[in-house]
């Protein structure tokens, strides 16, 4: 292990050169004997709109890379499941063709495209979480001022007719009945027992042209038609907006009290709810030249949204799936239409990422609720500019930094354990008025049979240069008898596991060399910061030193 000492110098010697003034070490404790809850995998999930570029080049090579970075099963969420079209994606657009009517008006189903985009779920070792929508052409109702079926980017793609109700809604049953049906008959009952099924997407904004009224009877329909074909299925919904407007928290209670109180509209049974979700995001912008993210926006519309299941005794300690869950809304808006979405290429994404699953897993803890999954709503776009500054975790076959927070997140197990940092903004406080004035640096910690792992950040809001801190971690608690901790630290900076900075020191290629293909594939890998090292374990503590820059992310890694 390094010296703390030449590390500290080491540091200052980097603040002096920044022209700031040196600032004592930040101190990290971590009790790994004191559990505050167990550690679920709520990192494991990732969306995207374009359901189409499941089975193209990078696409599939990218389901193959999110299936490998965790212990645990991956889902997968995806838009434009039952839309109709020829398959073939554009952004924000993606079609099945699942469903249209004959000459004579009867239906006709065709699974060519679902089965392609299903197989390659099963291939990659992903599990997908099916999200039914949206409206086929044939199916979908008259809505006035709504002309015309897809509306392409940059016009507003959820303008068409495929964002209509149903224009008959036990046909809209039966096709979710037959598609289910058919899932059932191609994977099995066993296998799709895992999966989750929800309703819709987003349904109390303009992604559905009906009333909240409308909604609760295509969700009535939705879930008794998946029921019938497979009665043991995982079924929820609302997927609405984070609640952080008045609107929004109105959306989610009021679903709750039609699951809670009403019948279903479509065979008059009790309604069936096994997990409940919605939308938490953040809002960046751009202030004085430079990005300022929104983490106070993401987290409070998650708290509020906790806030309401929890009112529910009946639904409190149903999974809460935050099926999106990320800085803003819009993962197909490059930097180039909104300047805020600069964030996306380099560390403060991953930083952000961390800060808030630290942030989310508080609140569950706060309402009492049961947090599964924080979906990252990122995957990749095809045929598209490197780095071009959409919200993905790889470009062009490249990962981003971004990936390497799930990587590290991979790397963690067990229970969740206590942390108390002096560099900490309390949790209150990030809620009130985010990361503003000092930068957060805070860990988040698990302890496992035989092994630990601390996440550590030093986090600000405003992306402009600022000093490292230095800090120093304590790790107690580690089991009587053990002697050496083998140290594995991994590192998320500008110049660790970041293909970014390698991309712009090459001159920013649009059509890299094979040779420089290969070392863009290389650096985006999780990187280690230095060799692991075996630790002197002295009362059952280790303490480590390191420098840690302004939006970066370590993971200590600790085995014995």
């Amino acid at each position: 292990m390094r010296k703390f000492v030449i590390i500290l110098a080491c540091a200052v010697a980097i603040h002096v050169s920044a022209q700031t003034s040196e600032s004592s070490p930040v101190s990290i404790q971590v009790d790994l004997a004191k559990s505050i809850g167990s550690y679920t995998p709520i990192y494991s999930w990732f969306g995207y709109d374009e359901s189409n570029y499941t089975t193209m080049k990078y696409g599939k090579q990218l389901l193959t890379e999110l299936h490998d970075l965790s212990p645990v099963p991956v889902y997968i969420r995806a838009h434009h499941l039952l839309t109709s079209g020829n398959g073939v994606p554009e952004l924000k657009w993606s079609s099945s063709n699942v469903f249209t009517v004959d000459a004579n008006g009867k239906p006709v189903y065709d699974f060519t495209i679902t089965d392609q985009t299903f197989d390659q779920f099963q291939k990659a070792g992903v599990r997908p979480m099916v999200e039914l929508g949206f409206m086929p052409k044939d199916l979908a109702a008259t809505v006035p001022g709504v002309n015309d079926y897809q509306v392409h980017y940059p016009g507003s793609t959820i303008s068409g007719a495929s964002n209509n109700p149903p224009k008959d809604y036990a046909v809209w049953g039966e096709l979710v009945r037959k598609y289910t049906e058919h899932l059932v008959q191609r994977y099995g009952k066993d296998q799709m027992a895992t999966w989750y099924f929800e309703v819709w997407n987003e349904p109390d904004i303009a992604y559905w042209h009906g009333t909240p009224a409308e909604y609760f009877k295509l969700y009535d329909y939705t879930v008794a038609g998946i029921r019938a074909a497979l009665p043991n299925a995982i079924v929820g919904g609302p997927a609405s907006t984070g609640p952080a407007s008045d609107k929004a928290s109105a959306f989610l209670d009021d679903f709750l009290k039609h699951c809670s109180n009403d019948k279903s509209a479509a065979n008059g049974k009790p309604i069936p709810l096994d997990f409940i979700s919605f939308h938490p995001k953040g809002r960046p912008t751009v202030v004085d030249g430079h990005v300022r993210m929104g983490l106070a926006n993401e987290l409070k519309a998650a708290s509020e949204g906790f806030r309401i299941v929890a009112k529910y005794p009946k639904y409190i300690r149903l999974p809460i799936i935050l099926s999106e869950a990320d800085p803003e809304g819009c993962a197909a808006c490059s930097m180039k239409v909104n300047p805020s979405n600069a964030y996306r290429n380099g560390p403060l994404y991953p930083t952000y990422t961390a800060v808030a699953m630290k942030g989310l897993f508080a609140l569950q803890d706060r309402h009492k609720v049961n947090l599964l999954s924080m979906l990252s709503w990122s995957f990749e776009f095809e045929d598209k500019e490197y780095f071009e500054g959409f919200r993905t975790l790889a470009t062009n076959g490249v990962d981003k930094p971004v990936i390497n927070v799930f990587r590290m997140a991979g790397l963690m197990s067990g229970d969740r354990v206590s942390t108390n940092s002096t560099g900490q903004i309390p949790l209150d406080d990030i809620l009130s008025a985010g990361v503003r004035q000092a930068p957060d640096v805070d860990a988040f910690a698990t302890k496992a049979d035989h092994e630990a792992a601390v996440m550590v950040w030093n986090y600000h809001d405003d992306d402009v240069p600022a000093a490292g801190a230095p800090v120093q971690v304590t790790i107690a608690g580690i089991p009587a008898g053990v002697k050496k901790v083998l140290l594995q630290h991994y590192r998320i900076d500008d110049t660790h596991s970041n293909s970014y900075t390698v991309w712009k020191k090459m001159g920013s290629p649009q059509m890299p060399t094979a040779e420089q293909y290969s070392r863009l594939k290389e650096s985006g890998q999780l990187e280690l910061l230095s060799s692991p090292e075996w630790l002197d374990v002295n009362g059952g503590k280790v303490t480590i030193a390191t420098a840690l820059p302004r939006q970066a992310t370590s993971l200590l890694h600790l085995k014995w």
